[in-house]
């Protein structure tokens, strides 16, 4: 780091032996005035030769011999003045010589030392030194070996030379030291820290040190700038000079990409750079883990900060354009914010410009994310998307934005007020809703595992419920919502209550039609439905406004006939609890969707038709006219043998296209050519599989649902013929935008261009006679590589003598040589600018097509929602067409009778046939039932069989049993299992108790309310207590059917006759208590040890007793024995008070309790 041009071995400076070595060697060759006594410097100063001298040159040497004039190096002055000084002062210097010239010492420092105020000899006058100073010079320019031992034999002399800032001012020696002395010292070790590049509390402070440094150097003092012998020959900066802050100034492209950066910190850039797409900086980082591609090293940071001056580039990854959706479809899976930026210039047009001396332009094109991620067809579905779930449904490609106002109330009795507004771009579906919820946030929960969305946007601050709530469900891989989902924040707005409504008006404006007919008076009725939404919806569809103009994704909001309230009371509630417990759309073994009900139920053909059935088993309906519509129509297709079903099934086997987001594509103008043509064929093979009908009724079948949908397929036929007619089917497929459309006459500029490039090349042609005459022989174009137009000249010398300087070659081989003529190249230059004009142009033709089409969304849409509406009733047929299923009845009277029923799920993964069980509730009759049987005896399957049985009969699907009649239930809903909250701070107890009071303020009179295991995160008595008044309140004050796992019901068995505790389930249900759990049954199934269960039988006698007497470790069976003994006693006790006080006739004798304890005995 010195400023020596002495190049070094090693990473540090040469040992101290090996320098004093190298000094005694040149000192004979040396005058006695000059010789060098500087210990710490591999380099010595030497006199000149004279001619007839010979002796060994060190690199130092040869470098001052080939720059005479350059300046004297800091160290050599310091160490003539050394050399020079009185014999008083020598070891002196030599102390602070070892001081400063220790590895690591900066160039700073040593040049404070050359400043120092020490006394210093003249350079004349060293011949008159006298023997002792001479002596002494000897005794410092000892051999190695002496150099050696006198360091080892001095090891710990040298500790004393280390700094120490709090030890008194005491020179090496032991001498008191100035305080000028002692401050300059201080100074120049701060310096030499410095200068090492030790942190400091500020980024910026070490670069303002080093220029402070710089300024404090003696002005008149020559700089050392001339690079070393190193860097003259490999390139660099001077030796012991730092490249400038930020290292090498940042080339075009590099400052388009910091500046593209600075807009957009949040954002991962993709760059195309020429035929590959680039990452840069730390996004290449990020690319390089993601996609397990190649990062090459370099700058991370786009601030050109300090700490990376040294490097010169940016750190660096790339992709091939054709990869480019598959590698941002990896990225915005997980979790990234992905912008492309692409070049807007092209090569021919920008040579053309007055920019052609400048890099391209590149703009952000486009924005992704999960939830708006529509530029391939097929979207994130599948394994991409789905992410682990207990409750809800795999990733829906919903963004949900959602803003809250708190609702009064502290602690247990906090409220908040709520508003949503959920979009999903890839189908153009918008859920919105405005509610109150409480302070365990289950209406949010419930709404977030429903909508399952994959991104979210918080408007302003929620609530610290709210937010824990969020982002536990965001960040859980337990949840629907899987993992990596992001998140991001806007900023709320004080006024947003006034500024909204004002914003969403505006964006509406001219959207309003003149009501001429019946489409624009539905139009402006929907609209105006849109413009009254509650305040905070308004302010979530904004900002979602707002945040999707930025991925120009905002015209979805356009479509207002797809907005849909969530809170729409004609669907069955089903909450947060319920879909994860009945396992609605994941199971809870390893969070797949097989095992679920949704599973259970889908026979669908197509992705559309999927989503619909999804939509169908989370809501099911509430309307028992529409049911019974559902219901017959899956009964017709179901025993149906019309052949107009057989072309539907065909129909729907042959569609793999996803038409719904198809559509949308075309609606945003996203769509290729190649999809547009396979969209269009798919709906025309739709439109003419049934023959158009003036009315439903005319269908022939006598479902209306069926007739409705059929009906509606043909209705398109037109508008898709009519865009079919407009372009060439052939060129479609291959993507040739140049001959898409059938009739140029409708787009002149296509003409033009396309004509200019026939001028063109006709030009070429009538150019070759000229390029014959000059070679004086017929010639022909020729192709290589992709290069046209070549004229091709033997190598012959003769020949190539004809060839004019100006011609320029191209390529060529051993026996030809390949040329381009000037005219040549000016009339290709001129082509490609027609050529990238005409590809601007058919683009502009294309968008314009596609924005034609989309003004046919809603009617296209229409049918593709009734072909779905077709293929979930054949999927639902498909599942009624099961053995052991029926069609259920419906009743107005809340009840769900059931005979020989079964669990829809656990019946087709077992390999063993089910055991089929009754049910019997009633509104006005028997309203509850408890459950109890031994551990493993089917309590919990039962009571979710009842309750999925009611579900799938509201879907309007058949259900597995003998028979079955059900109520219009308006919510089912469970308390199950035993888990804690530690992010809430709440206990397993805590949790229970908080779910069943959000169970008792929402359950009514319709509702079927299952509690599972209630009570038992807490002592028996209190448990037990608790339970018994829910129950009561259940029955009495709500009057809901309810299933309660804990006595008039128990799951069957039957006992071994061997005197062991063996048993059998029989899983059927039956009337009475069971009067143990057997739990002894269930750990010997589980493989507990005999010993821990039993005993040990060798140490153990059989004719004494275990008891806890004669077993010194009790073990679980003995444990069990006594306590149920004990419990007997006590009943024994009690039922003998109870009739000794009836025999003393005793004023408060109950005769109930004397009977009670007689049935329990």
């Amino acid at each position: 780091m010195g400023k020596s041009k002495t190049p070094s071995n090693a990473p540090g400076k040469a040992p101290q032996g090996k320098q004093r070595m190298i000094s005694s060697f040149f000192a004979p060759k040396q005058s006695p005035g000059k010789t060098s006594t500087d210990n710490s410097s591999a380099t010595p100063t030497i006199k000149k030769r004279k001619p007839d001298e010979k002796e060994n040159k060190t690199a130092d040497q040869e470098e001052n011999e080939r720059e005479p004039d350059s300046p004297p190096r800091t160290r050599r002055r310091v160490t003539q003045k050394r050399v020079l000084e009185d014999a008083e002062d020598v070891e002196q210097a030599t102390d602070d010589d070892d001081y400063y010239s220790k590895p690591g010492t900066t160039s700073i420092a040593k040049k404070k030392l050359k400043r120092s105020p020490e006394p210093m000899a003249n350079l004349e006058s060293g011949g008159e030194k006298n023997e002792e100073t001479r002596k002494k010079e000897a005794n410092f320019l000892a051999p190695a070996a002496a150099s050696r031992t006198k360091k080892a034999a001095d090891s710990g002399r040298t500790l004393k030379y280390l700094y120490n800032p709090f030890a008194d001012a005491m020179d090496i020696d032991g001498e008191p030291v100035d305080s000028a002395t002692k401050k300059r010292r201080e100074k120049l070790h701060e310096k030499f820290v410095q200068k090492l590049g030790k942190p400091g509390p500020v980024p910026e402070a070490h670069g303002v040190e080093v220029e402070e440094e710089a300024a404090e150097q003696d002005p008149e003092e020559p700089e050392d700038d001339e690079p070393g012998p190193i860097a003259k020959r490999f390139g660099g900066s001077a030796k012991g000079k730092a490249p400038p802050k930020g290292g090498k100034k940042l080339t075009p492209l590099e400052r388009q990409v910091v500046e593209i950066k600075r807009k957009n910190p949040d954002t991962l850039l993709v760059i195309e750079v020429g035929y590959k797409f680039r990452f840069f900086g730390e996004d290449a980082r990020t690319a390089s883990q993601v996609l397990s591609i190649m990062c090459i090293p370099g700058k991370m940071r786009f601030d050109e900060h300090s700490s990376e001056s040294h490097l010169d580039k940016f750190a660096s990854a790339s992709i091939p354009t054709h990869r480019l959706h598959v590698h941002v479809k990896r990225l915005v899976t997980a979790g990234h914010k992905v912008g492309v930026v692409r070049q807007v210039e092209t090569a021919a047009l920008k040579a053309a410009g007055d920019n052609r001396n400048a890099p391209f332009e590149r703009k952000l094109t486009n924005l992704y994310t999960k939830g708006t991620y529509i530029d391939d067809v097929d979207g994130l579905d599948g394994d991409l998307a789905a992410g682990a779930g207990s409750g809800g449904a795999a990733g829906t490609g919903f963004m949900l934005c959602i803003a809250e106002k708190p609702g009064g109330g502290t602690g247990m009795d906090e409220k908040a007020h709520v508003g949503i507004v959920a979009v999903q771009p890839a189908t153009g579906d918008v859920i919105y809703d405005e509610f109150d919820d409480g302070f365990m946030r289950s209406e949010i929960e419930t709404r977030l595992l429903h909508i399952a969305p994959c991104e979210f946007l918080i408007v302003g601050e929620l609530t610290k419920a709210t937010e824990k709530l969020v982002s536990h469900l965001a960040g859980s891989t337990t949840t629907v919502l899987g993992d990596q989902i992001r998140i991001e924040r806007v900023e709320g707005k004080k006024d947003a209550k006034i500024l909204a409504p004002s914003h969403v008006s505006k964006f509406y404006a001219d959207k309003l039609k003149s009501a001429d007919s019946p489409e624009a008076a539905e139009s402006n009725r929907l609209l105006e439905i849109v413009m009254n939404l509650p305040d905070l919806v308004t302010i979530c569809l904004s900002a979602l406004i707002t945040h999707l103009s930025s991925y120009g994704l905002e015209h979805i909001f356009d479509l207002t006939k797809y907005f849909k309230s969530f809170s729409a009371r004609s669907h069955m509630l089903l909450n947060g609890n319920t879909l994860s417990s009945l396992e609605i759309y994941r199971n809870q073994t390893d969070f797949s969707t097989k095992g679920s009900l949704f599973w259970t139920l889908d026979r669908t053909k197509t992705k559309f038709g999927k989503r619909q059935l999804r939509k169908w088993v989370g809501r099911p309906l509430l309307d028992k006219e529409r049911l019974e519509e559902r219901i017959e129509a899956v009964e017709e297709i179901k025993g149906g043998k019309s052949p107009k079903l057989e072309r539907l099934r065909e129909l729907l086997s042959k569609i793999s296209y996803d038409l719904e987001k198809g559509l949308i594509r075309i609606y945003y103008g996203k769509c290729s050519r190649p999809e547009l043509l396979s969209i269009l064929q798919t709906l025309n093979r739709i439109a003419n599989t049934f023959p158009p009908v003036d009315k439903p009724e005319d269908v022939g079948f006598n479902s209306k649902i069926l007739n409705e949908a059929l009906a509606n397929l043909p209705r398109i036929k037109d508008d898709v013929e009519a865009y079919l007619d407009v372009f060439n089917h052939s060129q479609a497929a291959k993507d040739d935008k140049y001959d898409f459309f059938k009739d140029g006459d409708n787009y002149e500029a296509i003409n033009e261009h396309k004509m200019g490039i026939a001028g063109v090349e006709g030009d070429l042609n009538e150019h070759l006679n000229e390029i014959a005459a000059v070679l004086k022989r017929k010639v022909v174009y020729v192709s290589v590589s992709g290069v046209e137009y070549l004229v091709e000249v033997s190598n012959e010398k003769n020949i190539l003598k004809s060839v004019p300087a100006t011609w320029v070659k191209m390529n060529g081989t051993r026996k030809v040589s390949r040329f381009h003529t000037p005219e040549v190249i000016k009339l290709l230059r001129e082509r490609d600018q027609h050529k990238e004009s005409l590809a601007a142009e058919c683009n502009r033709a294309f968008a314009k097509f596609l924005a034609e089409i989309s003004t046919k969304y809603q009617e296209f849409r229409d049918c593709v929602q009734s072909l779905a509406t077709l293929d979930c009733l054949i999927s639902l047929a498909a599942v009624a067409n099961q053995p052991g299923y029926v069609k259920p009845e419906f009743t107005e009277e809340p009840c769900i009778e059931v005979r020989e029923g079964r669990h829809p799920m656990v019946e087709q993964l077992l390999l063993d046939a089910y055991v089929p069980n009754d049910i019997h509730l009633f509104s006005d009759k028997q309203r509850a039932m408890i459950v109890t049987g031994p551990n493993m005896g089917g309590k919990s399957s039962f009571v979710r069989q009842v309750a999925l049985i009611a579900i799938m009969a509201q879907v309007g699907s058949y259900v597995p049993a003998s028979a079955a009649r059900v109520g219009m239930l308006d919510a089912v809903f469970t308390r199950m299992g035993a888990f804690d909250n530690m992010m809430a701070g709440e206990s397993t107890f805590m949790v229970e108790l908080n779910e069943t009071s959000d169970i008792l303020k929402q359950a009514t009179n319709r509702s079927l309310v299952i509690l599972d295991e209630l009570g038992r995160g807490t002592s028996t008595h209190d448990g037990v207590a608790i339970a018994n008044a829910v129950l009561d309140y259940v029955i009495t004050e709500l009057k809901s059917m309810c299933l309660f796992n804990a006595m008039n019901a128990h799951m069957k068995f039957e006992e071994a006759n061997d005197g062991t505790e063996n048993i059998t389930f029989l899983y059927q249900i039956g009337e009475g208590v069971a009067h143990r759990s057997y739990g002894l049954n269930v750990a010997r199934l589980a493989g507990l040890p005999q010993r821990c269960i039993e005993g040990n039988p060798r140490t153990t006698p059989p004719f004494i007793p275990l008891t806890s007497e004669t077993n010194t470790h009790p073990v679980a069976g003995v444990k069990s024995s006594q306590l149920e003994k004990e419990l007997k006693e006590r009943q024994t006790t009690k039922w003998a008070k109870t009739i000794l006080s009836a025999t003393e006739k005793e004023a408060d004798f109950d005769p109930l309790q004397l009977l009670a304890s007689i049935e329990n005995l």
